[in-house]
């Protein structure tokens, strides 16, 4: 596979060389793992168009959604390789290659709400996460929203005890995975594209997810239950390849920065709502049924997961866990 994303990265950039050079149109390549309808998926089109607008053509931004270019694991690669000049993976991808700060998002319950994450994402601490991805070669630009996980599997899912043995698809991190298996439950790191037909052979158990994703990958067709916990978060960050982005001309580039506020702006504010429809279009299949923790339940919940913070500390930062709590709590764990 690196072979193949090094010969597409080759071809890109063979195509810039020539005296048509200065007159094509700079290329940008989106690629994502979702689908279209998906507050990411809306998020890159408003981009294209915005950009595209905004440059009076000068840019031209393709999207491919679906894992149509790159699965999961595949994309952070082909970006770095300059294959393809943008993406928007969520915070949990950042951990594999080095950068495990961005695993604070993955700790259980540490987000109560949007306006909170906020705090986080357009403040000093976001901004300084953004820093460390230049040492990857890659430049951040924006922050951008899901929603809040819930928890599907063939059973009700109640108390701690009920994910005993059960296997759960996560994304790969090791916040994620020290989660479900303090939860006594078994951990199995896969794309996102291999889900569904994950969950309808039995391969895996469950799965955690916004209800966004979970609705257009059909995901509660194959699942008889969805516990509605909001016990996690998924964002994303977008991000553009360092070299290629530093070689765009200022001017053009300020105004895809420009493009990139109003995009994430629109992406943000559609966020809730497409996972506000989703629920409502799940609830209308009848394909899956809703459950709601008892304020007890939800307690029991919270209380099984605590440790998680104490294991992960070593890997993600104790001062950066007691930071980011600071400004989601107001005190330190």
């Amino acid at each position: 596979m690196r072979k193949l994303i090094f010969a597409a990265a080759s071809v890109a950039a063979l195509a810039l060389i020539g005296p048509a050079a200065a007159q094509a149109p700079i290329i940008i390549k989106f690629s994502h793992v979702v689908a279209p309808n998906t507050p990411k998926g809306l998020a890159a089109e408003k981009f294209k168009e915005l950009a595209e607008k905004y440059t009076d053509g000068k840019v031209k931004v393709e999207v491919y959604p679906n894992s149509q270019l790159y699965k999961d694991k595949e994309e952070l690669e082909a970006l770095q390789l300059g294959a393809v000049q943008m993406l928007a993976p969520s915070n949990s991808k950042f951990g594999p290659i080095g950068v495990k700060e961005f695993e604070v998002f993955d700790l259980p319950y540490i987000l109560p709400d949007l306006t909170t994450l906020r705090k986080v994402t357009d403040g000093p601490l976001g901004a300084r996460l953004l820093k460390l991805l230049d040492s990857k070669g890659m430049t951040g630009l924006a922050y951008w929203d899901n929603g809040f996980k819930q928890m599907t599997a063939n059973k009700k899912l109640l108390t701690p005890a009920d994910y005993k043995g059960m296997k759960f698809r996560i994304q790969s991190s090791k916040v994620l995975e020290a989660q479900f298996r303090t939860l006594g439950a078994i951990p199995q790191v896969m794309a996102f594209s291999e889900v569904y037909q994950a969950l309808q052979t039995g391969v895996v158990d469950g799965q955690e997810n916004t209800p966004s994703n979970i609705y257009t990958q059909k995901m509660h067709e194959v699942q008889k239950y969805t516990t509605l916990t909001n016990h996690g978060y998924i964002g994303y960050v977008v991000v553009v390849n360092k070299k290629f982005w530093d070689g765009i001309p200022a001017d053009t580039r300020g105004l895809l920065e420009k493009a990139m506020k109003e995009a994430t702006a629109y992406g943000n504010g559609q966020s809730a709502k497409e996972n506000d429809d989703a629920l409502a279009e799940m609830k209308k299949s009848g394909k899956t049924e809703f459950v709601t923790l008892t304020p007890e339940q939800d307690a029991g919940m919270r209380k099984a997961v605590e440790s998680v913070y104490t294991d992960v500390a070593g890997r993600v930062g104790k001062p950066l866990i007691d930071e980011f709590l600071k400004e989601t709590r107001g005190a330190t764990n």
